[in-house]
């Protein structure tokens, strides 16, 4: 699923913010790294840093948690290719908002949280011996911190139908909730993006995005003031207008 975002009138000199620039480079590194391990034989040394669950409970290899963010299928590029644009093109935001610490704390907690989610799913559910790698996890977070963040921010559809953030982020939503429901596999994790997003919405709701960002109970303050204000606004602008039509000329 491709999109983009188009910010009238929006300009920044840093194109690239620091934490979303390294993280990219270290992405992009380990998977030309285990692109060639794979095709040389040597993959082994990368599937420790994978994410099991049966490893994760059993044998405490808890560094899979984060490990397997910075993971992705070497048989393939859509995988990074769309985790790396999303990360920039929606990650960049975020951090010039908030802050470096502030960004990359946000994005490893929606990354492990995801990766715990994983866990309990395949526990209760699947395979504990299934293999999850890849940042779409924390990438899910980002979407949906950026839909409440900018959430009248344009973003193309596909490269094509121009949508609000907001919406863009409510459809994303329940096609990864439907997903994860029907989910047999597929080598896609829907449990990890959905979990992404929860733990990104529980860690904004408890306001805990540093000194430099609003923390989200003062952002749904002031949106909630904006609309009381343009509701009453509307209602005076009702009022005198009825009450021009009920005038009469004695």
């Amino acid at each position: 699923m491709r999109y983009a975002t188009r910010t009238p009138g929006y300009i920044s000199n840093e194109f690239f913010p620091t934490g979303v620039k390294w993280l990219l480079i270290s992405n992009i590194a380990l998977f030309i790294l285990y692109f060639f391990a794979v095709r040389s034989g040597g993959s082994w040394v990368f599937y420790p840093f994978g994410l099991i669950p049966h490893s994760v409970l059993s044998s405490f290899a808890l560094w899979q948690l984060v490990t397997y963010l910075f993971l992705h299928d070497p048989f393939g590029f859509s995988h990074i290719l769309f985790n790396m644009l999303s990360l920039w093109m929606f990650g960049a935001d975020l951090e010039r908002a908030w802050g470096r610490q502030a960004f990359l704390r946000f994005y490893f907690v929606c990354g492990v949280g995801a990766g715990l989610c994983v866990v309990v799913g395949n526990a209760l559910f699947g395979d504990m011996n299934t293999r999850t790698i890849g940042a779409s996890g924390a990438i899910y977070g980002l979407l949906m911190a950026f839909g409440i963040l900018f959430p009248d921010r344009i973003v193309l559809f596909s490269f094509l139908f121009p949508i609000k953030a907001k919406y863009f982020v409510m459809i994303i939503g329940a096609i990864t909730f439907l997903s994860t429901i029907g989910s047999t596999g597929g080598g896609v994790s829907h449990v990890a993006h959905l979990g992404g997003m929860a733990f990104g919405y529980l860690y904004l709701k408890k306001g805990r995005m540093g000194k430099r960002s609003m923390d989200f109970t003062g952002f749904v303050k002031q949106q909630y003031t904006q609309w009381k204000l343009m509701r009453a606004k509307r209602k005076f602008q009702v009022y005198m207008k009825n009450k021009g039509r009920d005038r009469t000329i004695h």
